[in-house]
């Protein structure tokens, strides 16, 4: 067999991989959204059926054939078969009894998850976190052969960071995170709160509109509500997913924006990647960096808040702020709240940090599943200063555990910190920017963002990606930079 047919039938062969990836990323949309709460059951069998299936591909000794004759003709080339490489070594690692367990159980513990936090009752919960859990420690000593078993977890998520890299970086942020805590909340100048009722209708008829301001393409995508807001698929089918509390409209406008980050990156990306490997965002972390610049440095910047305060006022009438300055404070007002996806920048990366240890003491076995919620609560209370009053605010608050994402929270606080660097160059290309946003005008950042970013998809490994698109080494500065400028000007300090 010539390298030219290696490659091509190699290519024909993931193409197909590829595709039936997407068809369980739908299952998983479809249990988030609109599933009968009676087919869990079912859906578990169904995805671990699918799982079976995609992992026999995976293991397949024809990759291994085709990997050794195949050769690259250009720099797309050797990137997927550099991806299609990588996952075959790791599937080989993992047997596929345990992958389907995996993908059975943490397709049922979804539901439980959600009755459990529903219900504020930790015990419904346990027995299941504790399946996954043992799962989850069985993958990864599969895959780390005598390393660091939480490494081999991250890998999944952010290729070759590590608990080592990540924590350093979390050792330099800490401080100037916790002294910005510090200051603005003890700064006399506190911004007010929303007050009013804001309807179901009337906040998914602004939150539609908000994702078209940012790009979202409505012809390839689609806005359903979800217990825990994500976004779902490549390509041309890229869903997303919020959720509304009536009381508070941010809630579901930021979590909106934010979704429509990582969706933007996913239909950004170079439709002749459709269905390969390099057809989908490099990694969590540079994909977070794509919904965290769009939620916080552009929609919550003085300048597009302005506009978005406008479009409220003509939506909801009088909500107790008196100015566009005033709204500016409102939405990135900083408070030690329990939930980590309604945190201010101030707090996000703390909570980051705080369920990187938990998880990684789950993992490495010296924290056990019937400890964590004494854990965690001691822990936040330490963090935080305020006590956790209930399991929904607490253990139960996140769904990541219950699916087995182990190793991917601290993508968040590498994304934030890659979009700390983004921000930077883009303000340095886009010179009028703030006059674009104050017009609700956001396609000089996402058009910046578009070219320099998405559109390689997984062309290049995550540190060169975002490194090519800033034109220099990402590092924790920018984002510290920003945050301590913008929230000293909020909070007059």
């Amino acid at each position: 067999m010539s390298a030219d047919v290696a490659f091509t039938e190699l290519m024909d062969y993931q193409r197909q991989t590829e595709a039936l990836a997407q068809v369980m990323g739908r299952l998983s949309w479809d249990q988030e959204t609109v599933m009968p709460r009676g087919a869990a059951e079912q859906r578990a069998e169904e995805m671990a059926a699918l799982e079976g299936v995609l992992h026999a591909r995976r293991t397949d000794p024809r990759l291994a054939e085709w990997l050794e004759l195949a050769e690259p003709e250009d720099e797309e080339d050797e990137a997927q078969l550099r991806l299609i490489r990588r996952s075959h070594e790791r599937a080989t690692k993992v047997p596929g009894r345990l992958a389907q367990e995996i993908a059975r159980v943490t397709s049922a513990a979804q539901g439980i998850w959600a009755e459990a936090r529903a219900a504020d009752d930790v015990s419904m919960f346990l027995p299941t976190l504790t399946e996954v859990v043992r799962l989850k420690r069985e993958e990864a000593a599969a895959l780390a052969g005598g390393r660091d078993r939480y490494d081999a977890l991250i890998d999944d998520y952010e290729p070759s960071a590590t608990a080592a890299s990540i924590s350093a970086i979390f050792d330099r942020m800490r401080p100037r995170l916790v002294a910005l805590r510090e200051a603005v909340l003890g700064a006399e100048v506190q911004p007010q709160p929303l007050t009013g009722h804001f309807g179901l209708e009337a906040q998914v008829r602004m939150a539609r509109d908000l994702a078209a301001t940012f790009g979202y393409d409505w012809t390839r995508g689609r806005m359903d509500m979800a217990v825990h807001p994500f976004s779902s698929g490549s390509g041309s089918d890229v869903r997303i997913t919020t959720r509304v509390v009536e009381a508070d409209p941010f809630n579901c406008f930021y979590s909106t924006i934010h979704e429509v980050g990582h969706a933007a990156y996913e239909l950004g990306i170079d439709p002749d990647y459709a269905l390969t490997p390099i057809g989908a965002g490099v990694s969590m972390g540079v994909h977070e960096s794509q919904s965290r610049i769009y939620e916080n440095q552009l929609g919550r910047s003085r300048a597009f808040t302005g506009w978005l305060y406008g479009r409220m006022s003509e939506r909801f009438g009088d909500f107790g702020i008196a100015d566009a300055v005033a709204f500016y404070a409102t939405a990135n007002r900083v408070q030690s709240g329990y939930i980590r996806t309604e945190a201010d920048e101030v707090h996000y990366n703390l909570h980051i940090m705080m369920r990187f240890d938990l998880e990684r003491g789950l993992i490495r076995g010296t924290l056990e599943p019937e400890d964590l919620e004494e854990a965690w609560n001691t822990r936040f209370l330490e963090d935080f200063g305020v006590a956790v009053d209930r399991p929904s605010h607490g253990m139960l608050q996140d769904v990541h555990w219950s699916v087995g994402l182990f190793g991917y929270f601290p993508t968040y606080a590498l994304g934030n910190v890659y979009a700390g660097c983004l921000m930077k160059a883009i303000r340095a290309a886009v010179p009028d920017l703030d006059d674009q946003l104050a017009r609700g005008d956001t396609s000089g950042a996402t058009g910046w963002l578009r070219e320099n970013l998405q559109r390689h998809g997984g062309l290049y490994r995550p540190h060169e990606t975002v490194t090519r698109a800033c034109g220099f080494e990402p590092t924790e500065e920018p984002l510290l930079d920003y945050l301590e400028e913008k929230f000293r000007g909020i909070y007059r300090l």
